[in-house]
């Protein structure tokens, strides 16, 4: 339900646009960009479907807005990671962040970011296209902290920073999609602490 609160002006504001699109993100981490139904989501955000396309924009808009509030809120242990002083320390940081937030006690399992659109129809392509090109961003960031790794000569001049990229972002998602299939935590961190056993010697 809508509360009416009174805004400076005195005119009532319709509802908390943070937290409906806090429950707006929830949903779409769920049930996916297709899965989420205009119904589940109004009645998550607790307002009608008129206000939700007031204050968002369309589904996709939406969509959009909640992929920003999870990339700054669940996800943003990638920007922490970042920070690590060592390649080690960065990989380290995107993999236990990821075994953390796609593993949570309670709440939605796996990773919006990576389940959002796996399988969609035409009408979700945008919502694909755009969780692509997040990962891809994702991966972008991460080859060019470990590209000022090997210039810092944290790790080996002949490794290849856009391979190691790659296979840290690629253990990270398949680590969310394991999650999200029920893999127990303690068998996903066996595996993560395998990975990293295997990280190159500076």
């Amino acid at each position: 339900m809508e509360t009416k609160k009174k805004g400076p002006s005195g005119r009532p504001r319709g509802f908390d646009a943070d937290e409906a699109l806090e429950r707006a993100m929830l949903v779409f981490w769920e049930h996916g960009y297709e899965g989420a139904s205009l119904a589940a989501l109004t009645d998550a955000m607790g307002i009608s479907t008129t206000s939700m396309y007031a204050a968002f924009g369309n589904k996709q808009a939406l969509f959009r807005k909640a992929l920003e509030r999870y990339a700054a809120g669940p996800s943003d242990y990638l920007v922490q990671a970042l920070e690590e002083p060592t390649a080690l320390g960065v990989a380290t940081g995107i993999l236990k962040g990821t075994l953390r937030t796609t593993t949570r006690p309670t709440g939605p399992q796996g990773c919006l970011g990576v389940q959002g659109a796996l399988a969609a129809s035409g009408s979700g392509q945008e919502a694909r296209d755009l969780l692509a090109a997040w990962r891809n961003d994702s991966c972008g960031r991460v080859e060019e902290r470990f590209r000022r790794a090997v210039d810092e000569n944290d790790l080996p001049p002949e490794a290849d920073p856009a391979l190691l990229a790659r296979y840290v972002t690629t253990l990270a998602f398949g680590i969310a999609v394991q999650a999200a299939s029920g893999v127990c935590r303690d068998e996903l961190r066996a595996m993560t602490e395998a990975a990293l056993r295997a990280w190159p010697p500076a």
